[in-house]
């Protein structure tokens, strides 16, 4: 398959719209595959430094891939910086996005549910997979499990160590998502950095190049190593040159992509 074809194939891949809120960006595309189900569900969160420039549309050619093995894909759009995201919008959305689900009437088996996000995305699934740990009234707390429980969650990329992170880009995207340093708001790290709520009581995968010159591997490693010695169970692939790009994840016809689905559960 051609890049241009790849291309023309997410444009053409469109689901069901739905609403969980009344901005523009708060909403998510459900992909059904054919068959009467109930189908195993996959959540998709995109990245791009939390900001507007990037959108759900980039996972739309995972969620094509997904489709044809007979998974159903809800692809989660988010309020993102520049366009009223940040601290606690961005959150706050994806946990509504995440719950909402519970709501859609469609055929889906909500005891095989997913989550998996790319760079920015993978820090938001890994965070929403660790809801349940957080403090009551913090943006997307929930108590107990909620309505949608997780199967696992899959980082892609990920940006799994915000204070990492901000380290590595002098503040940068972070900065912005967080309104200020991990010193100046560290209750906000505290809530929002995934690495702060390990281990988490479901299946973990990070899938991260060993040359990524977007996002570290260095973030992986210490979030896999802080999961190891909480006692939780990790499993932290690194994909070896430019198969392991930062944006060759979301490219179904990669490794990196192949080494996700060769763990997912057949369907």
């Amino acid at each position: 398959m051609s890049r241009v074809r790849l291309i023309l194939d997410c444009l053409r891949t469109r689901g069901r719209t739905y609403r969980y809120g009344p901005d523009r960006s708060q909403r998510a595309e459900l992909h059904l595959p054919r068959g009467s189900g109930p189908h195993p569900v996959m959540l998709l969160l995109h990245g791009g430094s939390w900001h507007k420039g990037y959108g759900s549309i980039v996972m739309r050619g995972l969620a094509r891939d997904l489709l044809r093995r007979g998974w159903a894909v809800w692809n989660i759009e988010y309020r993102r910086l520049g366009a009223g995201g940040g601290w606690p919008a961005t959150f706050e959305d994806v946990a509504c996005a995440i719950d909402h689900l519970a709501e859609v009437q469609a055929p889906l088996d909500m005891a095989r549910v997913s989550l998996l996000g790319h760079s920015a995305g993978g820090h938001l699934a890994l965070w929403a997979a660790g809801r349940e740990r957080l403090p009551q009234g913090a943006p997307g707390a929930v108590a107990g499990r909620g309505p949608v429980r997780l199967e696992r969650v899959i980082s892609q990329a990920g940006v799994c160590h915000l204070g990492g992170a901000y380290r590595d880009w002098h503040g940068g995207a972070v900065r912005a998502l967080m309104g200020g340093s991990p010193q100046e708001v560290p209750e906000r790290y505290s809530v929002g950095d995934p690495l702060g709520h390990v281990p988490l009581d479901t299946q973990v995968l990070l899938v991260h190049g060993v040359v990524d010159a977007t996002v570290s591997v260095k973030l992986s490693r210490d979030y896999a190593r802080a999961a190891r010695e909480a006692g939780g169970t990790v499993e932290l692939v690194e994909i070896e040159g430019d198969a392991g790009g930062h944006r060759a994840h979301v490219d179904p016809r990669g490794a990196a992509w192949a080494t996700v689905t060769r763990r997912l559960p057949e369907v």
